[in-house]
């Protein structure tokens, strides 16, 4: 496991981060990477980044989704938490 945490937040909100290494790589990503990065506000999800198998990579933004360009856990974490910096403006 690389990261495994949950902040719960003042103001009710919750950011939910799980980034694992697997055996191999989950179909179609060519990453070894099992990834889902979660921000909950009123108990909604607004913001998530996540990969399955079957559909990949790919990210959620209010009532949007779509595809992701994985490059390292770090530019995942740091491309999420921009992302929630935005919707919280």
């Amino acid at each position: 496991m690389l990261t495994n945490r949950r902040e719960c937040r003042d103001d009710g909100s919750m950011v939910q981060v799980v980034i694992r290494e697997v055996p191999e790589a989950i179909p179609p990503c060519t990453h070894r990477y099992k990834y889902r990065l979660a921000f909950v506000v009123d108990g909604a999800c607004v913001v998530r980044y996540d990969n399955e198998r079957g559909k990949g990579d790919h990210r959620h933004f209010r009532q949007s989704e779509t595809p992701y360009r994985f490059s390292t856990p770090e530019r995942l974490i740091e491309d999420f938490m921009n992302d929630v910096t935005r919707w919280e403006r």
